[in-house]
């Protein structure tokens, strides 16, 4: 066991590199010592590796964006402490002091022959922890990629901890035949050269599916899964019609399997970065014909989203939506997408509702296009009484009548 008492101090701040990226050894060691410590607090973006759970909180206080990955268990053991805050916010957040970070803890890939490290499978807010750490404590492990990017010279590392381990992975999700029409809609929006922006799971890679016979394909994401990999090797992921970036997927996170870090290994045509590139407003405005896809818990019948809480549930996260959403949106020859399943709970439960359960991440006047497998509600630019007929008709038929009672109002008085 790695032995963290000569680096830390009682009441010391920490922050976890985080999704594939997050070094178990080190998160292990101080499940392990931090109750010893004392009076330790740690901040982590993502997590997937099953180490933070409502015992092992005892060890630590955890703060995180929201419930994402492996994080729900806590959130609902009431043990982790959720800020909410766009990806884009969190390294200026920890540069700024609001985040607090004395340590960083983070896992890097092997050095280069300059002896320099990559970021490996995680980019976004790694270098300024690491800038405002007093103390910057590196796995350095054997099985990671050395994946281009910002890299990270020995000089900048206090404490080099060397693992042979493999690294978090996460498995590419069972798609479903809803997810498979949700993703039949999205897909009728991307075409030749178009860049895209997705996530991770069962709805991602069951669009990823179906753009083998598309052209030019780019990506410029704050994540992606092995289904990046389907469309390298397909020929389509070429990057080539991009303004910016030209030839290369620009992306903040690898979250899948070992297909996917191999491929990334040593690739020029991925470039792995901070969140200041992947997600900075100004640079996404250069890209043209940017789709972005997203998805959500619920939205109502004026086209707020809700991708963070149902009820007393917290289940997501604010993450990266909000500024993709604005980004596709106003991409010329592009657009926005937010995509859900039209029920829940087996049928039982409309996720197109009169009014959120639960806080709203991504305002009305951002949305740009709603998609379920019963079709896409186009919402940019039309009034709040023709965005309800158009969520209503994509909604379950079994919620439709319902629904309309709700929007009653809306349509006879216009808002």
């Amino acid at each position: 066991m790695i032995d963290l008492t000569p680096y830390l101090r009682r009441g010391d701040r920490i922050v976890f590199g985080q999704a594939c990226g997050e070094p178990v050894s080190l998160v292990s060691a101080l499940i392990e010592q931090g109750a010893r410590i004392g009076d330790l607090s740690a901040f982590i973006a993502t997590s997937f590796s099953g180490l933070f759970t409502p015992e092992s909180a005892d060890s630590f206080r955890l703060s995180s964006m929201g419930a994402i990955g492996a994080l729900r268990s806590m959130t609902k053991a009431g043990k982790l402490q959720v800020i909410p805050v766009h990806v884009s916010q969190v390294a200026p957040m920890i540069t700024a002091g609001i985040i607090g970070c004395d340590v960083a803890m983070i896992q890097l890939s092997p050095a280069d022959a300059e002896g320099n490290h990559s970021c490996g499978l995680i980019g976004d807010y790694v270098r300024a922890a690491m800038d405002k750490a007093r103390v910057v404590i590196a796995e350095i492990n054997e099985a990671v990629p050395y994946v281009p990017g910002e890299l990270i010279p020995a000089s900048a590392i206090d404490v080099a901890i060397p693992v042979t381990r493999p690294p978090v992975e996460v498995a590419p999700a069972t798609i479903s035949a809803t997810d498979e029409a949700i993703a039949r809609h999205c897909a009728a929006y991307i075409g030749d050269g178009s860049v895209i922006q997705t996530g991770v799971g069962a709805v991602p890679d069951a669009i990823l599916r179906l753009l083998g016979d598309r052209r030019d394909l780019g990506v410029h994401s704050g994540m992606l899964g092995d289904g990046l990999v389907d469309l390298a090797e397909a020929g389509v992921l070429t990057n080539a019609r991009k303004e910016i970036d030209t030839g290369v997927s620009i992306n903040g996170a690898l979250i899948g399997t070992r297909r996917l870090y191999d491929w990334a290994h040593n690739n020029p045509a991925i470039r792995m970065c901070a969140t200041s590139y992947t997600h900075d407003a100004a640079v996404l405005g250069r890209l043209s014909r940017l789709v972005t896809i997203n998805s959500a818990l619920e939205v109502d019948l004026t086209g707020q989203v809700n991708a963070e809480q149902s009820g007393a549930a917290y289940l997501g996260g604010t993450g990266g939506q909000v500024d993709f959403v604005r980004a596709g949106a106003r991409s010329p020859g592009g657009c926005s997408i937010i995509a859900l399943s039209a029920s829940a709970k087996g049928g039982s439960l409309s996720k197109i509702v009169p009014a959120l359960s639960g806080p709203v991440t991504t305002a009305r006047s951002d949305v740009d296009i709603i998609v379920t497998e019963y079709g896409a509600a186009e919402l940019k630019g039309q009034t709040l009484a023709e965005r309800t007929r158009r969520l209503i008709a994509i909604a379950d038929p079994t919620f439709r009548e319902e629904l309309e009672r709700a929007a009653h109002i809306i349509q006879q008085r216009g808002y």
